[in-house]
């Protein structure tokens, strides 16, 4: 799955290196401090066992005499794994020392081959008491007089105490470490957010720009982003450029063949009635064409923009007031569900689209045209770039149409009802504008039986106060 939120993707990324970084972190120290507690174990054993050597000497009576104080109570209470042993080497026929904690027990002595000794003559190995405890002893023999007499120290400690002991402290690490990451992953979290606030600043610039509040992006940006903001305002400079030369372009053309088409229509009035009726159709269908093929132009070039934007309720009442007198013997309804609804169009677009389904309905219903306006969702195959959409609803009370006959009603030039006037343009009109805008028009038959005309427009949101 691919994560789309830049911060989304660094506050994974940042999550799992700290997760990580932190799960090395433990396994490092506790490995180390694991050693060095060993080592540290090590030496106070090898401390304790030159203490015993120290303590022991060898009396008149050929015995071994001494009272070690190694300072432990420990090594005098029982089963405890705290032990010191001495023991004869060879001839030397004396009765073994220990200490009180060890009783009448013993520990195991292992063979040189199997534990040598170091070049320090010591040894260190684990082993197990008659208690069943677990401990590491320390061992060495010493000549105990000019003699040569010998004996064999030892001195053990319970491995718990250092096991209890690593136990402590990685326990105590990884608290810290849990704790040290989760107020890390939050301020990481926290200046993550931060950083990338400019984005989001931007965004909401050109947010505004889309809706109309401002024509370009305003506001101070960190340097990263200046250069993306000032080629971002070339672009809505660019476009707005184009938006006037298409203007113009549009209206020195349609100036041009404005006078000519008038004059193809004045001459029709001279002929013969049946050559003058076709000449005026056809100069009235070819101005409809040149106008329609002139909108799509310049919608084209001022659709991405994102500038437009057309209030529809002042307009779609001014729209029904020029039907009502046109059409007096006829109802005229108009149903604004939300309020101030904005369009993203132009206005003579606006007017375009929705005074030809006027004048289609009018021209086909019985008593009533009703008028809806409210908020609607995306329609199918958007590109997502408008957040706000609006629908238009345009009913009728007249006969209605079939499915066929409204697709055949769709096609540029279709008349169904060669009695009304018309060119049979203006539903083909209506669709071409609504495309443009990537909007949908669609047509079905309404509650009433007559005609219903749904346009989804593209609309933008209210200025924010």
């Amino acid at each position: 799955m691919v994560i789309r939120s830049v911060t989304a993707r660094v506050l994974l990324l940042a999550t799992l290196w700290s997760a990580v970084a932190l799960v090395v972190i433990a396994v490092v120290i506790s490995a180390l401090y694991a050693k060095s507690a060993e080592r540290a174990f090590t030496d106070l054993l090898r401390a304790q066992l030159y203490n015993v050597i120290n303590s022991i000497t060898i009396g008149d009576d050929n015995s071994l005499q001494g009272n070690p104080q190694l300072g432990d109570l420990r090594f005098s209470q029982p089963e405890t794994g705290w032990y010191w042993i001495v023991e004869p080497l060879g001839t030397f026929a004396a009765t073994p020392l220990s200490s009180s904690s060890l009783g009448v027990s013993n520990i195991a002595v292992p063979s040189i081959l199997n534990v040598p000794f170091n070049n320090r003559y010591e040894r260190f190995y684990p082993t197990y008491d008659a208690f069943g405890n677990h401990v590491l002893v320390a061992e060495t023999e010493v000549v105990l007089d000019s003699d040569g007499r010998a004996a064999r120290f030892r001195v053990s400690g319970n491995l718990s105490v250092v096991d209890s002991d690593i136990q402590g402290f990685t326990r105590n690490l990884y608290i810290a470490l849990v704790v040290f990451g989760v107020l890390s992953l939050i301020v990481n979290g926290l200046a993550i957010l931060f950083g990338l606030r400019p984005l989001a600043d931007a965004r909401r610039a050109l947010e505004r720009v889309r809706q109309g509040e401002v024509e370009r992006l305003e506001g101070e940006f960190p340097r990263e982003v200046q250069s993306l903001t000032v080629e971002m305002n070339a672009l809505i400079d660019s476009n707005r450029r184009i938006v006037e030369r298409a203007r113009m372009q549009v209206g020195n053309l349609a100036h041009s063949l404005k006078t000519p088409i008038a004059v193809l229509l004045n001459e029709a009035r001279l002929l013969d009635k049946p050559q003058a009726e076709v000449v005026r159709s056809q100069s009235e269908a070819m101005q409809a064409q040149v106008q329609s093929y002139l909108n799509r132009a310049r919608i084209a070039a001022q659709r991405e923009s994102l500038l437009a934007r057309t209030e529809a309720e002042p307009v779609l009442e001014r729209l029904i007031r020029v039907m009502r007198r046109l059409n007096p013997e006829k109802t005229f309804h108009l149903d604004i569900v939300t309020a101030g609804l904005l369009l993203a169009m132009e206005q003579q677009d606006v007017e375009e689209t929705v005074g030809n389904l006027l004048e289609n309905a009018a021209r086909h219903s019985e008593t009533e045209v009703r008028v809806t306006v409210a908020p609607a969702a995306a329609p199918d195959g958007t590109d997502g770039v408008r957040r706000n959409w609006v629908e238009i609803v345009v009913e009728d009370d007249g006969p209605g149409l079939n499915p066929d006959e409204i697709k055949e009603a769709l096609k540029r030039g279709r008349r169904l009802d060669e009695s009304k006037p018309g060119t049979g343009l203006g539903l083909s009109i209506v669709g071409e504008v609504t495309r443009e805008y990537q909007g949908r028009f669609e047509l079905t038959r309404g509650a009433t039986g007559g005609l219903k005309a749904i346009l989804t427009l593209p609309g933008t949101a209210k200025d924010a106060a």
